[in-house]
């Protein structure tokens, strides 16, 4: 059976099953202080491909095709919005960035859902999870579909 309906103008419309194709490019999170945020993401491993002070930052991800940014804020409002970066080895990159000085607000520990995740806030209180799920992350044993 088919989904497909014609449009106002007669055309076929898109099958309401019909998944639309993205891809997940960038995230943009606030700073009070873009220099201060550059330094800290610079330590995380992000690599620094735009820098428009006081206002913007752009990062690439070390792997993958993703961007990640900075852009100023003021006044700072408290964000709910965790972001996570995945890492094959999290404990490594954990003790890396300790010595580095980056403090974290839980270390490394497997949680019930299957990944193993590290929690820290950026320096403008961000929420971050450095994590790794392997398999788990796309394919987790109650995986709906």
């Amino acid at each position: 059976m088919s989904f497909a309906k014609a449009d106002a103008l007669g055309g076929p419309r898109r099958s309401v099953r019909q998944a639309t194709r993205m891809n997940l490019n960038q995230v943009t999170v606030a700073s009070a202080d873009v220099i201060r945020a550059i330094e800290f993401y610079s330590k995380l491993g992000l690599k620094l491909i735009v820098k428009s002070p006081p206002k913007y930052a752009r990062f690439e991800c070390p792997e993958g095709h993703s961007t990640f940014s900075v852009h100023m804020v003021e006044p700072m409002a408290p964000s709910q919005t965790v972001v996570y970066f995945e890492c094959a080895d999290l404990d490594e990159t954990v003790r890396r960035l300790q010595q580095l000085g980056i403090s974290f607000t839980s270390l490394p520990r497997d949680e019930s859902w299957l990944w193993r995740e590290a929690r820290l806030q950026d320096p403008d209180g961000n929420k971050l999870c450095l994590f790794y799920a392997g398999p788990n992350r796309l394919n987790p044993p109650w995986r709906v579909a």
